[in-house]
């Protein structure tokens, strides 16, 4: 049979839609539900999603030499890429089997019998090649799946990368948050310690007590033991940012002090539907759950026949020096189809695994959507009240700042007793430190959100880290 004819067989065979029907389409995307609108506020005047670079939004120039050194060495976002790597590899290698495949051989052998001095020599060199005819789209299936669970890579690396980012930024934030505190902690000691001199100024006079200095000495006990504790945990998130950079904690030099100059930035999503096609968790699901599809295709065209093409071209002869003469050349052609009769129920049990797997991505893709519009809610609601409880606190600090200066006047001039100056001054110890931790608090919910709409990845399609 000659190649003309045999692709005309595979041609006509290709025309039995009665079989290939069989087959199937890939599955199209679940419906989902989604909500008709975000139940917190937005901000007004805001940009429309993260850009890119969101980081940048906080103000902080440290901060995004920090960020760049994490996307450049951070060991998680590597192995991402690694895995990127070996995806594309993973591609290429089933990609492969689409095309023909040739190879050259040649031998040369010396034959020879114990008892008879003759010896028989003998050369050959050939070429032989193979194709299967993708008849049933089965190879087609297997790459499509492949390139899917490439595209799942990479959105897997932009999420890794988005979530080292965010806990860079959070860290970063922490250090300067527990240094805040530690300053307040220490000017509150000093404040602590300035009313002490003027209650043992005042039992020198005969008008304190030992119960005040008592009660004093206390207070300021408690402040001082207070500090180590914020010192550690300094310590610890600064050891936490330098693991995140991949950098010997010696070595690593924040020198940012207070949240003072960071600004939250403002950001606003978009209709929940644009969520799909922001998050790169939900665009790894969905590649995921392409190549599910793609398998279940594979798996239904192996029920079908396998129709090969081979041909071989080939040089024999009993010397070298003839090995090229005319009459040593040989060839050959050859079609092959082999159909499954019996299997032992292999090829059902993997059509069934195939669409199990299905099953189980389709429910995933909807786990991941349905928690990608909880994620940004909650985001939303947690920067909505911890910008306005900031408010309350910031107002409550001042108060208990004016509080504590009246009630430490009135004391030095003797018109109110201890007691009075005590709870004042713990009232303002309490509001400072709350203020440090609601700023913090704050920030950390715009980090919050930006994580939820995806940072800026659907702005950077493609963006992988190479090492």
């Amino acid at each position: 049979m000659t190649i003309r004819r045999i692709i005309h067989f595979g041609c006509g065979a290709a025309l039995m839609t009665s079989l290939a029907g069989c087959i199937g389409t890939p599955a199209e995307k679940p419906a989902v539900a989604e909500p008709r609108g975000w139940s917190a506020p937005v901000a007004n005047g805001a940009p429309t999603w993260p850009a890119p670079e969101w980081w940048s939004g906080f103000g902080s120039r440290e901060l995004d030499r920090v960020v760049v050194t994490a996307h450049a060495n951070n060991t998680d976002i590597a192995i991402a890429a690694t895995r990127i790597l070996q995806a594309e590899a993973r591609t290429r290698i089933v990609g492969a089997a689409l095309f023909p495949r040739i190879s050259f051989n040649a031998d040369a052998a010396l034959r020879g019998n114990a008892g008879n001095s003759s010896v028989t020599r003998s050369y050959g060199a050939g070429i032989g090649g193979s194709y299967e005819v993708d008849l049933w789209g089965r190879l087609r299936a297997n790459e499509s799946a492949a390139q899917a669970l490439l595209r799942a890579s990479t959105a897997d690396q932009s999420t890794v990368a988005l979530s080292i980012t965010a806990d860079v930024v959070n860290n970063y934030l922490i250090v300067l948050s527990l240094r805040d505190r530690l300053r307040i902690a220490r000017s509150n000691l000093a404040n602590a310690q300035s009313v002490l001199t003027t209650i043992e100024a005042r039992v020198r006079a005969g008008a304190g007590t030992d119960l005040d200095l008592a009660q004093q000495r206390a207070v300021i006990a408690g402040q001082e033991a207070a500090l180590p504790q914020l010192e550690r945990q300094e310590f610890e998130a600064r050891s936490a940012l330098a693991v995140l950079l991949d950098q010997p904690l010696d070595t690593l030099t924040v020198v940012g002090g207070s949240l003072s100059g960071i600004r939250a930035p403002q950001v606003k999503p978009g209709l929940p539907s644009g969520l799909l096609t922001r998050r790169p968790d939900i665009k790894a699901a969905e590649e995921r759950l392409a190549a599910a599809g793609a398998d279940v295709q594979a798996a239904r065209a192996a029920f079908f026949p396998t129709i090969s093409l081979t041909g071989s071209s080939n040089l024999a002869s009993a010397a070298l020096t003839a090995l090229f003469s005319g009459g040593s050349y040989s060839y050959g052609l050859a079609a092959g189809l082999v159909q499954p009769i019996f299997e032992g129920g292999r090829l059902i049990a993997e059509r069934d695994l195939a669409l199990a797997s299905q099953q189980e991505l389709v429910a995933s893709y909807r786990a991941v959507i349905a928690s990608a519009f909880a994620d940004v809610s909650v985001a939303l609601k947690a920067v909505e009240t911890l910008n306005r409880q900031a408010v309350f606190v910031a107002e409550q600090q001042r108060q208990a700042q004016i509080a504590f200066r009246l009630a430490d006047a009135r004391y030095r001039a003797g018109a109110t007793d201890l007691i009075t100056l005590l709870d004042a001054q713990r009232t303002l110890f309490q509001a400072e430190d709350q203020m440090a931790v609601v700023n913090l608090q704050r920030l950390q919910a715009s980090v919050g959100l930006f994580r939820a709409l995806g940072g800026g990845w659907q702005a950077m399609p493609g963006v992988a880290a190479s090492r």
